[in-house]
């Protein structure tokens, strides 16, 4: 089955959290990511956002057709991670293929 959407350009990024966080402790990070699953999969956007737990580093990862950190959801969660006083950093976005689907929730 085809799909009769175009082709939309795909950016990933990520926050990278030094050092590694435990799940728990970004509970409220993950409660900010899911309802922004949820308008992307109802509405006619692409976006998802997962945590990714490392040995030396948290990552966030973000998939987005829009390169614009000033979403709200990008400035509650950055201001989350302020509240939570972890150091992060973000990449600079990275396209991805026409191809690759939006990682699920």
């Amino acid at each position: 089955m085809t799909s009769s959407r175009s082709p939309r350009t795909v950016w990933a990024y990520a926050y990278r959290i030094v050092p590694p966080q435990k799940t728990s402790r970004l509970r409220v990070v993950g409660a900010l990511l899911d309802p922004q699953h949820s308008a992307a999969r109802h509405g006619s956007h692409t976006w998802a956002g997962r945590l990714i737990g490392g040995a030396q580093m948290t990552r966030i990862l973000i998939v987005s057709e829009s390169l614009e950190r000033s979403r709200a959801v990008s400035r509650r969660l950055e201001a989350e991670l302020h509240r939570l006083n972890v150091d992060f950093s973000v990449t600079e976005p990275v396209e991805l293929p026409c191809d690759v689907a939006s990682p699920s929730p």
